[in-house]
Order: structure tokens, then sequence, then C-alpha cells
């Protein structure tokens, strides 16, 4: 479990010398953030709340109506990592989509760093789908066979292939690198 900056500060309240009332209040933002953290991705199916960060081009910070910071990992995608080639203008192309923006996620999962992992949507836009018709993420084939729909699987692939067709984004790399080899190349080099 990571700690946002708030669970950080109330920590250091509780211990602090703080009054009891900001004691008691920093207890509670941290047995929410408990909650949130504990919650199967079955209860906590829907977050819905604002974008106060990104990440990268496939992971948000979602801050809901009761102050509760989510990080979200969107579902199907991989977008380039920040040091690859591409991978800061991923990052600006979902900022200046989400940032600051209403947003609601249906969560699929949760990963092995805790993040919920879902299908963002912006005024019913699949942000998702968006991400890769710009040309700024790959289809994440090897994870969307798992629990992607064969519809959506298709309309994903056929608009992963569009902007390939268009050399849109990282696709007017002659030879882009995929995130998850670029990953596997740091870890063995």
């Amino acid at each position: 479990m990571r700690f946002s900056r708030r669970e950080f500060n109330a920590v250091l309240t509780l211990f602090s010398t703080a009054p009891l009332s900001r004691k008691l209040a920093a207890g509670l933002v941290l047995l929410l953030a408990l909650v949130a953290y504990l919650a199967p991705a079955g209860q906590a199916d829907q977050i819905n709340g604002w974008v106060v960060a990104v990440a990268d081009g496939d992971t948000i910070i979602v801050l809901d109506a009761v102050q509760v910071e989510h990080r979200v990992r969107l579902a199907f995608i991989d977008a380039p990592e920040r040091t690859q080639l591409f991978g800061q203008q991923a990052k600006a192309a979902l900022a200046a989509r989400l940032y600051g923006r209403e947003v609601r996620v249906d969560v699929i999962d949760r990963d092995r760093y805790g993040r919920s992992v879902g299908r963002v949507w912006q005024n019913e836009g699949d942000v998702n789908l968006a991400q890769l018709l710009d040309g700024y993420a790959w289809h994440y084939r090897q994870y969307a066979k798992k629990s992607q729909s064969g519809h959506d699987f298709e309309r994903y692939a056929a608009a992963q292939e569009e902007a390939r067709q268009e050399q849109r984004g990282l696709w007017k790399d002659v030879e882009p690198t995929p995130p998850w080899r670029f990953r596997r190349a740091g870890r063995s080099g």
C-alpha cells in the first residue's frame, strides 16, 4: 500500500501534539484510505470523482466525493513508459483529456501495485479507447483477452490499427517498441 501525501500527513498528525479534533480527523482520513484499499474490486466496482493527477499515459489519480484518492490504471491498454519515446506525449495527451475533469471508472480488477484497473469514462466517452485512437497506447491483448468482451476487444484492436495506419502518436516511429518489451529490456540490461 502506497501512502498519499494526505495520508502521510495524517499519520504525522496522529503522533504529534495536535489537538484531539485534528487527531480524530486524521484518523478518519486513514480509516477511509484503509477501507478503500481493502475493498475488493467487486464491491467498489465504480469510482466517481475528479482527476487530480496524471502519472503517465495509462495511470491517473481520481479524488472521490469523500476525498479519497484512487490510483487508477486504464484497463486493456499499455502506454509508453515515461522514459520511453512518446511516453511524455502519452502522458500529456491523457492530461489534456482528463486533468481537472470529472470521470467515472468502471473497476475491473486490482493490480499487484494496489491500483484499481478499470475503464475510464469522461462525458460518456471511453478514454481508454481514445488513447488508442490517438496513437498513445497499445491494445494490451495479453491482459485484454482475459476479461474484455469480444465486441470491445475487436473495437480496441481496430482503433490501434487505425492509429497505426494513420501514423498517429507513437505510430509516427518506424518501429515503435511496446512498453512490455521496453520494461523487459530495462530489467535484463
